[in-house]
């Protein structure tokens, strides 16, 4: 796994004194994009292109033809690691390590100014940058006046309306009716205001104010804009497509200067912005040629990574995007035919799991590294399908950018609310769920069972409920304690009578764990609430809750030798900048990818950076793109027919190869739209319980039956121990076939 650049020799052969031997390596394209120093110029760069080896030979193009000295260029970069390696490379052609670039990240460069400024916005030169957890007591501190219900409204979802009103470049005083919040109880924009003014008495700024300061002082203080027009004569930004709006005010303030040419140069590529969930905004690159009239665009189009075929289909895609500057990708490899795209078809979400993971496990027999593979996928709950496979036929595996399936945090929750109900001798499990939501429990509070259980020798749990009935904990914690413990005695009584997928279910949704993440409104929250629908439908794959939880344990025992080249599996997003030999790219449904969220919450602009998305995946591939799409998934409570994305349509026929698509035309009933929400959950796919066999009587479709609360009706399907029946109100319901009576 590397990050692409053109040709693989070092950037420079030769030091500054022999002239510009630097730029004897370059293709048209891209010595046009360096040579070009004088007015704005915009650089799309596609992805393969080398553009990070445009931005550092700029830099250093600028520096040896004595246009600017080193401090006098700002260069901008998205990461730390950008930033070091360009510093890197800028000593190397000056033979000296280089000190006083201004070269970092936007928020490493706004704190360096604003050291300089503070006064202007309050601070003093010395102020503190707070992390996520002082800045999350400061703002309960500043909303208890407000007496905000913080289960409805948590603080750290406040901090994420804030940030984003950061993140546009908004003070308390710019926020305005149509951009103000509905959240806590509409009170979000005073509390703003509130939480900026304790913020100047502690002397601190977050994250977010580094930007939204420096901005604000470039607009209001003309005499400090005046000085950095003068002191930056060139200005280089990497990833422009990824700008929020606060980065591009910013960046337009430093460019743009009167009766002077604005020197700026941005390398991006608008096919490659996905971020628009983190506040990126495609549009500000789009706008460029506006906002910069007279500007150049230079289009860099020859790709070092990928084959002809894997190029082609990724530009037949993205044709479809109307919003886009438009570039055409061509391989500048020697090989550079290479093999067609292959679009396969498949039974269901597990025949898939075993086709890619089988497909990786040939290529590795074939001489191909693991370290060269990786499987990306659209959201993560996928990867537990593919986690569980790779460790089935022992193919060492590794998650990018995230843990793995069952070490994330939501799923350890779970997991111990589980090992409650099966095991109430489990302490660490119990310890770990009792002020999971928060029930108020502290440590002295904890401290307390503990002594209760030890004094009577019994387990954790045990003790608990003895305390709370001799009236040892009392008032709102204790009431909750004993929800929590009347929760876990239900569903081990659930568990024996319908089965552990029902009773599980039945004790995420009471213990009130799934509503502290519905009601969270961090970005994350979602996607812990599809991890927990998912950990869900693992449950359906087996007999009992015990087996289940053994397989847990087992499966997280499973650890390679580090030294072993390793198989990635990430998310699409994760894999922007990186590249390997061979890609597989699961889940190409409509609803999984493009994903329905998106598509409901963003529309068609949702549905084009679904479609960047792809063209991004694509192009993570040197040599070999494999694309597959399932016929039936178990998409929350069941299993569904699913329709292939609309994306496969979209690749060309002359480098896609298609195969099996007969295989996911799979019948199949759609039922309930949400595990969690309204539907009955699946029973296991292994064992059928032998005494409901014995008593349930057969049904057929189109019998008549009772229900002894929805009345008479007729069975439209089944589904082993469910059936669904259509009522004489006309309302269709799923329903367990013990509690239906054949008429």
């Amino acid at each position: 796994m590397t990050t692409s650049e053109h040709p693989s020799s070092p950037l420079f052969s030769s030091s500054s004194g022999e002239g510009e031997s630097y730029l004897a390596r370059l293709n048209p394209e891209q010595r046009t994009a360096i040579e070009t120093t004088d007015g704005p110029l915009l650089v799309l760069a596609g992805a393969g292109t080398g553009k990070t080896r445009v931005l550092t030979t700029r830099f250093a193009h600028i520096l040896l033809t004595g246009r600017a000295k080193p401090w006098q260029i700002l260069a901008v970069t998205f990461t730390n690691k950008a930033a070091r390696e360009m510093r890197e490379r800028i000593g190397f052609i000056l033979g000296e390590p280089a000190e006083g670039l201004w070269l970092g990240t936007f928020h490493a460069l706004c704190a360096r100014m604003l050291r300089r400024h503070a006064e202007y916005v309050g601070l003093t030169h010395s102020f503190t940058i707070l992390d996520t957890d002082d800045q999350l007591r400061l703002l309960k501190q500043v909303m208890e006046p407000w007496r905000i219900d913080i289960k409805r409204w948590p603080a750290p979802g406040l901090l994420g309306v804030i940030q984003r009103w950061k993140d546009r470049g908004l003070t308390p005083e710019r926020v305005t009716d149509t951009e103000d919040s509905d959240f806590a109880d509409g009170h979000a924009r005073a509390i703003y205001a509130a939480y900026q003014t304790r913020l100047r008495q502690l002397n601190a700024c977050d994250f977010g104010d580094l930007m939204l300061h420096v901005t604000e002082i470039l607009r209001t203080r003309p005499d400090v804009l005046d000085q950095y027009h003068r002191l930056f004569r060139y200005i280089l930004v990497d990833e422009y497509q990824d700008t929020n709006t606060v980065q591009y005010l910013w960046l337009r303030l430093l460019a743009k200067r009167s009766g002077a040419p604005s020197n700026i140069c941005c390398v991006g590529d608008d096919d490659q912005s996905i971020y628009s969930w983190r506040g990126a905004e495609v549009e500000n690159i789009l706008r460029f040629e506006k906002d910069f009239p007279g500007a150049q665009i230079v289009r860099l189009e020859r790709n070092y990574r990928s084959t002809q075929h894997i190029l082609g289909a990724a530009a037949g895609l993205i044709a479809h995007n109307g919003e886009r500057l438009g570039k055409t990708l061509r391989s500048g490899k020697e090989d550079a035919r290479g093999e067609k795209v292959t679009v396969t078809g498949v039974w269901d979400s597990d025949a898939e799991a075993r086709a890619v993971c089988d497909a990786a496990e040939k290529f590795k027999a074939q001489g191909h590294s693991l370290a060269e593979m990786a499987i990306l996928v659209r959201a993560g709950f996928q990867t537990r399908a593919f986690e569980e496979r790779l460790v089935q036929i022992g193919l060492p595996y590794r998650i990018v950018g995230g843990l793995r399936f069952y070490e994330r945090a939501e799923i350890r929750d779970a997991l111990a609310y589980m090992r409650a109900v099966h095991q109430p001798a489990d302490d660490l499990a119990f310890e770990r769920i009792i002020n999971t939501p928060k029930r108020g429990v502290g440590p002295a509070a904890l401290q307390k069972f503990h002594a209760a259980a030890r004094a009577r020798e019994v387990p954790l749990s045990v003790g608990t409920q003895a305390l709370l009935t001799e009236g040892g904990v009392k008032g709102k914690m204790a009431d909750q304690v004993r929800k929590l413990l009347d929760v876990l005695s239900t569903t081990r009584d659930i568990l024996a009578r319908e089965g552990h997928v029902v009773a599980v279910e039945h004790l995420l949704e009471e213990s009130g764990y799934l509503d502290m993440w519905r009601n969270d409104r961090s970005p994350e929250a979602p996607g812990r609430l599809e991890n927990l629908k998912e950990l869900v439908r693992a449950l359906a794959d087996f007999g009992t809750l015990g087996e289940f939880l053994e397989h847990v344990a087992l499966v997280m025992e499973h650890d390679e030798n580090a030294g072993d080249a390793k198989l990635s599996l990430m998310t699409l997003h994760g894999a922007k900048g990186l590249e390997f030999d061979i890609v597989f790219l699961p889940g190409w449904e409509e609803g999984v990818f493009p994903s329905q969220r998106t598509l409901d919450e963003g529309g068609l602009k949702g549905l084009e950076e679904e479609r960047r998305l792809a063209y991004v995946g694509i192009t993570r591939a040197r040599k070999h793109a494999l694309i597959y799409h399932a016929g039936s998934r178990r998409i929350y409570a069941n299993w569904q027919p699913s329709m292939p994305s609309r994306f496969l349509d979209e690749l060309p026929e002359e480098h896609v190869a298609r195969q099996n698509e007969g295989a996911t035309q799979r019948r199949g009933l759609n039922l309930s739209d949400s595990v969690f929400e309204g539907g009955m959950p699946l029973t296991s796919r292994r064992r059928q319980d032998p005494l409901l066999a014995e008593t349930t009587p057969a049904f057929q479709l189109g019998d008549h039956v009772r229900h002894p609360r929805f009345g008479v009706g007729i069975i439209i399907g089944a589904d082993r121990h469910h059936l669904e029946v259509v009522f004489e109100s006309g309302d269709t319901k799923r329903l367990l076939s013990s509690f239906i009576e054949k008429l």
